[in-house]
């Protein structure tokens, strides 16, 4: 086992906070920090901002204040041995004179993982990985699970009352939260390469999906799981940037033309007993490069994609009110006859958002980035 300094940890933890400012900005590509560390003292530093920009280890040398050679290098990822849109990194660091790199997780492609640091190596460079791994991981869980299952993260979102009801019998949801919760879910609108939605959520609330109470140089990909192709012509998120993917099992050309006509891209997927198969949607979502799908949907569309074993991540927002039985439930499951039979979860996380409780739980069968 390594055994880690406190001036390790530090500067680990400083390139980790500098990885953190591509939260909005850096997909399809991993958020990445990196900080140049000579003689005791920071002397450069960077972060991965976008695809096709500089990566955090580049731009950290092109900032340094002082020539970097013999410096240690503290990266949240494994640095790229490989070439993609940029250069290698490794090339960046072999070239510069970095004597010593220090990286958090190991590149979870599985074509690549393990060769920047044996390229280093290689190359004469003290090289120790492992270093607050688990924090690293959890700036990139789309990231990871794209290279690693072939599919996006999957985050659902549900805004509720205590006795689990998301809207009146007749389907008024607004507001159950308060500003600061709806806040929040921007912030998970603007993290995510997609939100998605099914299309009676669409037809009841013609919602705009769209990034709007935080600041970002990007907005989501929309996809509306339309079996029928119900979608209107005239939604209002069409009128917004980022664009609509209508993921559909019909095959009526008209109607498909019609859509695409109106402005949205169509995906016909193929079908689960006449239904859209999600599990074909996330593979697909996957080849696009999407790592985060952020779900705001009604209890359908969650309740199969929890049936399927989808979901990766469930975030509740808990108003304090009691809506009562006719209300709308937060997922449309078969009845479960035993306790053994009902989906079990860990909660990792709880917070309040002004007067509202945000809870984050994670299925206890489903991988844990």
């Amino acid at each position: 086992m390594t055994d880690w300094s406190r001036d390790d940890h530090r500067h680990m933890a400083h390139a980790l906070r500098l990885a953190a400012r591509g939260l909005y900005t850096t997909t399809p590509n991993p958020r990445v920090g990196c900080v140049l560390v000579k003689a005791g003292e920071v002397i450069g530093e960077g972060w991965h901002v976008r695809a096709g920009g500089d990566h955090a280890e580049r731009m950290a040398i092109a900032a340094s204040s002082v020539p970097v050679r013999g410096a240690t290098a503290y990266i949240t990822l494994e640095p790229c041995s490989h070439f993609g849109r940029t250069p290698p990194c490794t090339d960046a660091l072999i070239g510069a004179g970095i004597a010593e790199v220090v990286y958090a997780m190991t590149d979870p492609n599985p074509e690549v993982s393990g060769s920047g640091g044996a390229r280093l190596a290689e190359a004469g460079i003290r090289v120790r990985g492992g270093l607050m791994a688990d924090a690293a991981a959890a700036l990139n869980p789309g990231f990871i699970s794209r290279m690693t299952r072939g599919r996006p993260w999957l985050r659902v979102k549900i805004a509720a009352t205590l006795d689990g009801r998301t809207a009146l019998a007749g389907g008024d949801s607004r507001w159950i939260t308060g500003r600061p919760a709806r806040t929040d879910v921007h912030r998970l609108r603007a993290a995510a390469c997609a939100v998605m939605t099914g299309i009676g959520t669409l037809l009841a609330d013609d919602p705009l999906l769209t990034v709007r109470h935080v600041e970002t140089e990007r907005q989501p990909l929309r996809v509306v799981v339309d079996n029928n192709l119900a979608f209107p012509l005239n939604a209002a998120t069409l009128r917004e940037p980022g664009g609509v993917l209508v993921v559909t099992a019909s095959s009526e050309d008209d109607r498909i033309e019609a859509v695409r006509a109106a402005g949205a891209e169509v995906l016909q997927v193929d079908t689960a007993r006449g239904r859209v198969d999600l599990s074909r949607l996330l593979k697909a979502l996957g080849e696009r490069g999407l790592n985060e799908v952020l779900v705001e949907a009604g209890q359908n569309l969650n309740g199969t994609l929890l049936a399927s074993g989808l979901v990766d991540e469930i975030i509740l927002y808990f108003n304090a009110r009691i809506m009562g039985s006719s209300g709308r439930g937060m997922f449309a499951l078969p009845v479960a006859e035993t306790m053994e039979q009902a989906a079990g979860f860990v909660i990792s996380d709880t917070r309040m958002l002004g007067p509202d409780l945000r809870v984050t739980l994670h299925p206890r069968e489903a991988p844990r980035v």
